[in-house]
């Protein structure tokens, strides 16, 4: 009885998701729901890869090792693992103790970034810049991945 209950459970679970999935034009609600209101400005993959090659903004890939060799990196991006102790020291580094300097975030699907841009600001960052799409996509649109825009791989 318990193992039919369960399995009952279950599937009204994945019924619930395939149903939230498409009702979002078949974009997933599960992570439009974790991402945090932005305290800052938002950007799409095309912006930002733009902004990135000239030197306008520094992209920052907040995503993990195991992440960065699975897709790469967008190009123009620099790579600093956000479970870093050190993260805002790193980045604080990067921009050479510019806390204006516009920074932009891009994680796989926009929900660490838009809680990392919510924390740095916090820090004192003023020119945190989201990326919601992320890497692979989300409510937000297809992603960096999606859009077909460059990708920097390891050697």
């Amino acid at each position: 009885m318990i193992n039919r209950r369960k399995l009952m459970i279950g599937g009204g679970v994945l019924a619930l998701g395939g149903a939230g999935f498409v009702a979002a034009d078949g974009q997933n609600l599960f992570y439009a729901a974790l991402t945090e209101d932005v305290l800052g400005d938002t950007l799409s993959p095309d912006q930002a890869h733009a902004q990135a090659v000239t030197g306008q903004i520094t992209l920052i890939d907040i995503r993990r090792p195991d992440e960065w060799s699975k897709t790469g990196s967008g190009e123009g991006a620099l790579r600093l693992d956000m479970r870093r102790d050190d993260f805002t020291q790193a980045l604080n580094t990067i921009v050479s103790g510019d806390l204006d300097a516009p920074i932009a975030l891009i994680c796989a699907r926009g929900v660490r970034s838009a809680r990392l841009t919510n924390q740095l600001v916090d820090a004192g960052f003023t020119n945190i810049i989201d990326i919601p799409e992320g890497m692979l996509g989300s409510a937000a649109g297809p992603g960096w991945l999606g859009r077909g825009l460059p990708v920097v791989k390891d050697n």
